[in-house]
């Protein structure tokens, strides 16, 4: 079954307003309608061209994108990596949560990427390729995405290094300042600062398998942006230079909700309108 989008427009409209400061009565002026208006604008379908567009300009978020989402029309398509990659998405309370196993098929070596709410699909695939697990990389260290960490190690066996940003330490984890690459076996991972999200938000670029991967964590979503709790203007900007920067065929593997690749993103994500006059095809 295919794992819908992780936001809704209305998501997507709240995480712009909250980015951007603006409250909806501030919104309701800015576009120019009465404030009894207002909610049925945000609900962009079935809303005349016009309205949606000075909803989505003064958000700075892409009017036909936000169209697509709210009518149903985006869903990525991806080819993702293979051999040497598994994704995980189990159940974290009333949300569903994605983790993800990563392994060079030449040594066996393998690297966890976050646990999710279980941790159980990652050592069953760890079981059927008798793979070793090496290390486990924290995307950040929200409950959502380490509460299995303890019982993944264990249960994993042998030893097991974890590693987290600098910036968001946990006990028993080896922090680093992203930048820094990591060898798995005849793979590099290359960690890069993607912080709004979280305090410690990482990106790793995963080089030597059959497709370019990034594993994201909830800097970004298929369609839309994790919530955004830092500065938001430099969170975006971090997006921009240290995921979608990537090649347009790079498979981005996010906390939440479906796989998607760069190019998709670039042409979809009302987020960055910017990118919409990038005209390439998904490889």
């Amino acid at each position: 079954m295919a794992i819908p989008l992780e936001d809704s427009v209305s998501d997507i409209i709240g995480k712009a307003q909250r980015g951007l400061g603006i409250d909806d009565a501030k919104l309701a002026a800015q576009i120019g309608v009465e404030a009894g208006e207002l909610d049925a604008i945000k609900e962009v379908r079935g809303v005349a061209p016009e309205k949606v567009e000075k909803l989505a300009r003064t958000l700075k978020l892409g009017p036909k994108t936000l169209t697509a989402i709210a009518e149903g029309k985006y869903t990525p398509t991806v080819t993702p990596p293979s051999p040497g990659f598994f994704h995980s998405n189990t159940t974290y309370g009333d949300m569903t949560v994605n983790s993800y196993l990563v392994w060079d098929k030449e040594t066996g070596l393998a690297a966890a990427f976050d646990t999710g709410g279980d941790c159980t699909p990652l050592l069953d695939e760890i079981a059927r390729h008798g793979l070793t697990l090496q290390d486990v990389y924290l995307t950040h260290t929200h409950v959502d995405h380490i509460i299995e960490l303890d019982r993944l190690c264990e249960k994993a066996g042998g030893s097991i290094g974890v590693h987290v940003s600098e910036a968001e330490a946990l006990e028993g984890a080896v922090p680093f300042k992203p930048g820094m690459t990591f060898s798995l076996g005849r793979l590099s991972i290359e960690s890069r600062e993607t912080s709004g999200h979280s305090a410690g938000g990482t990106t790793y670029h995963i080089h030597g398998l059959d497709r370019p991967l990034a594993i994201v964590g909830d800097a970004l979503f298929a369609g839309s942006v994790g919530g955004i709790r830092g500065d938001y203007a430099a969170s975006l900007r971090l997006i921009r230079e240290n995921i979608l920067s990537a090649q347009d065929g790079t498979v981005i593997a996010p906390g939440h909700g479906p796989l998607t690749t760069v190019i998709q993103e670039k042409t979809n994500n009302p987020f960055f309108p910017d990118f919409r006059q990038v005209v390439a095809k998904d490889i």
